[in-house]
């Protein structure tokens, strides 16, 4: 009977030192990949990109417009799907703003057009297929060793094409509400 326990506590612990050592590997290469995003106060980088229906988008075209740029992991995803349908569900309120929103993954054009028409979704999803422009903004990120895709990062940009806001890690419900937010706030300051 002793033995039997013994057995399942080391069963159990080298299971737990496997996972924990996998955990570290990831968080690890995870770490190692993610280059430095632009910092608040700075010129956000500009870039070009084609959105859902093929037309061709570069932030230099929103200036004297707030920006919300957020990236997001990949199109038909719960938790992007989300974040998607509270963006289309506040379009009239950052119009109201002045503002544009902007989605940007690094899936394709086709993806961002069957993700679009599913969920109705009224503003530009970009494509960054060639993963340029997360990398740029410092949200590209390696999962589970293989998979590169964007982080869930939002950034404010401001009509002048600085960004005034860095939203790191987002939880996706509820946070076009804060962007909003933090849009009115900042434009009642500057007023």
């Amino acid at each position: 009977m002793h033995r039997v326990r013994l057995s399942r506590l080391n069963i159990h612990s080298w299971v737990r030192t496997w996972v924990l050592a996998v955990t570290f590997t990831w968080l690890a290469a995870s770490v190692a990949e993610a280059a430095d995003s632009p910092s608040v106060g700075s010129p956000a980088p500009d870039f070009k990109l084609q959105d859902q229906n093929g037309k061709w988008h570069d932030l230099k075209s929103y200036r004297g417009k707030w920006v919300a740029l957020y990236f997001y992991p990949k199109d038909k995803t719960p938790g992007c799907t989300t974040q998607a349908c509270e963006f289309r569900d506040n379009v009239f309120a950052f119009r109201d703003a002045g503002a544009v929103i902007l989605g940007v993954s690094v899936d394709d054009v086709e993806s961002h057009k069957e993700f679009s028409e599913k969920h109705s979704l009224p503003f530009p999803i970009l494509a960054d297929d060639k993963k340029a422009v997360a990398k740029e903004y410092g949200v590209l990120k390696r999962f589970l060793g293989t998979v590169e895709l964007a982080k869930r990062d939002t950034f404010l940009i401001d009509p002048e094409g600085k960004v005034v806001r860095h939203y790191e890690d987002v939880d996706p419900k509820g946070h076009s509400q804060v962007v909003l937010k933090d849009i009115n706030e900042l434009q009642a300051k500057r007023s």
